[in-house]
């Protein structure tokens, strides 16, 4: 079947339209983003602001339109972190629905953790093993871990690297003072549930998704998307490490010219460092193998176990 997946998070709005059936990989299709950066249109109180909201719907409502012209038979439509905490939520997906046509089921942290570690773990296989994955998004960064396709723990923490460069930075370049009060707190909320993950036993493998793991990896020296998704990628610690320093130096123009980095998330780099560098020195990673799939996928990939289950002949 041919399903539209769209995915409203932190920073994007994203439709995926792919071609999927039980026991093959989704094929990607067709994709649609646009830039909401909803994490940043929030008013002092905590909500979307009217333009975020508008730039939301209309968002939604163009990509129904092209769902629909891609001949998709359902559409899958979630929203994560910026939605979710915002105290406007239930106002927002009313708006959206209304005005749209879309109802967006609002994940909680857990489910994001959760759907990310299933994409994850059906990427690598189970020669995997006890599986690690880390996710930073937009507003929120998610932790799982595990030995099956279900994690055993996963969590989710407001450490996205919007949220962070937002609350701390306030658009413009950090001092070094902002960066080390940063990073103190970056490092006390992930150890404070550390143990989660590290009780069970040492991972075999971690792993990193998404948009800022991508870019940092990038950065530090892994292939550009063109060359494929097949292409092992990784971020290693000393490297990161040793890039951290020169972020902070650089302007948003210069940090635009760096492989990997898109104009609009300039400001994002350094707090998204940042949360990558702590969490491979809290659970002691050398380096976090890069998966090209994430949440989308998973959503996607229970879909259609669902599907399976329900059409399996008894």
């Amino acid at each position: 079947m041919r399903l539209g997946v769209l995915d409203i998070g932190s920073n994007t709005g994203h439709l995926l339209v792919v071609d999927a059936h039980g026991g093959a990989a989704p094929l990607p299709a067709s994709s649609h983003k646009q830039p909401l950066r909803l994490a940043e249109h929030l008013d002092r109180d905590g909500a979307v602001t009217a333009k975020g909201v508008e730039a939301l719907t209309d968002f939604c409502a163009s990509a129904t339109e092209i769902a629909e012209d891609k001949g998709c038979e359902e559409m899958l439509g979630f929203a994560t972190s910026a939605v979710r905490d915002a105290v406007n939520s239930d106002e927002v997906l009313a708006h959206v629905e209304e005005h749209s046509g879309v109802r967006l089921e609002v994940l909680s942290g857990e489910d994001e953790a959760r759907l990310t570690f299933l994409a994850v773990r059906r990427w690598f296989g189970w020669s995997a093993g006890r599986l690690a994955v880390f996710d930073i998004g937009g507003g929120s960064l998610e932790i799982a871990g595990g030995t099956d396709e279900a994690p055993d723990v996963a969590w989710s923490l407001p450490l996205g690297a919007a949220r962070l460069a937002r609350a701390w930075f306030d658009g413009g370049r950090p001092s070094e003072e902002q960066v080390k009060d940063l990073r103190k707190q970056i490092r006390a909320e992930i150890a404070r549930d550390a143990g989660h993950l590290l009780r069970p036993g040492v991972p075999d493998r971690a792993a990193a998704t998404s948009k800022t793991f991508r870019s940092l990896a990038r950065i530090c020296g892994a292939a550009p998307s063109g060359d494929g998704p097949l292409v092992p990628r990784v971020l290693e610690h000393e490297t990161l490490s040793g890039w951290i320093p020169k972020l902070m130096e650089l302007s948003s123009d210069e940090l635009a010219e760096l492989p990997g980095v898109s104009p609009s998330r300039t400001h994002q780099i350094v707090p998204g460092a940042l949360v990558a560098e702590a969490c491979m020195d809290i659970f002691d990673l050398g380096e976090l193998e890069i998966c090209p799939w994430a949440l989308r996928e998973g959503v996607i990939l229970e879909r259609l176990d669902r599907i399976s289950v329900v059409t399996r002949p008894r």
